[in-house]
């Protein structure tokens, strides 16, 4: 089964829009692992507008299941890491002003970066994924950094498929194969919900793992937490 892993950061959003602490980020991480999520992901920005890095220290204590910090690794991202040690690390090219994750990485380009960053991180042994475009280049480029596994970009299959277009999911089934036979673990994520997650995972071999937030926070709103978790797990079996 592939795992749920769910990303609160729009949570984190909600409650700074007013200060204090409603909606309580701790709290909700816990009921989500109660709930059925098989992890929790966050995604600390340098301006801090969502999750806070002292989120991300204080959720050490609260994630019992896999707990998954994305982020692009300035210093102080990298420092943050290396002394909350999460199960893994998945590094994303954001610009400091990104709206929402855009891009995956030229893990051709940034080989030498990505390589020293992957190596820092696995001698602590935490596990390590890159978050790239389905492209077999990409993929192979990936493989050459180190790093144990990929996170697919699913922006583009999700708009695909909400355009009725399946052949969308192609490049996705393509870059599977290529990071299985590179040994290559393979997480996805973005943009995925309860309307495409089950022809995705239907269609990716070896898909370990996803992390969806956004949609399944909108979901929820309507349907609640608890519902919307276990509505996700039944469409990943």
């Amino acid at each position: 089964m592939t795992k749920l892993s769910v990303n609160i950061n729009k949570i984190a959003t909600l409650r700074n829009s007013r200060g204090g602490n409603v909606p309580n980020v701790l709290q909700v991480a816990k009921d989500l692992q109660q709930f059925g999520a098989q992890g929790i992901t966050i995604h600390p920005r340098p301006d801090e507008r969502h999750i806070k890095y002292q989120d991300a220290y204080d959720l050490k204590d609260v994630v019992y299941t896999e707990y998954n910090i994305e982020g692009n690794p300035v210093k102080k991202f990298m420092d943050m890491v290396l002394e909350i040690k999460p199960t893994q690390v998945t590094l994303v090219p954001d610009a400091d002003d990104a709206l929402t994750s855009n891009a995956g990485w030229d893990t051709i380009k940034n080989k030498d970066f990505l390589k020293e960053v992957i190596q820092e991180f696995r001698n602590n042994n935490i596990r390590t994924s890159i978050f790239v475009d389905p492209v077999l280049q990409m993929i192979e480029g990936a493989k050459d950094t180190g790093a144990d596994r990929i996170e697919l970009y699913t922006e583009e299959f999700a708009h695909q498929y909400g355009l009725g277009n399946k052949k969308g999911i192609d490049a996705y089934v393509e870059s599977a194969l290529k990071a299985n036979e590179l040994g290559l673990g393979i997480n996805a994520g973005h943009d995925l919900s309860l309307d495409n997650i089950q022809f995705f995972k239907q269609n990716i071999p070896d898909l370990l793992e996803v992390s969806i937030g956004h949609a399944l926070v909108a979901e929820s709103l309507y349907l609640g937490f608890d519902n919307v978790v276990n509505m996700y797990l039944n469409k990943l079996k």
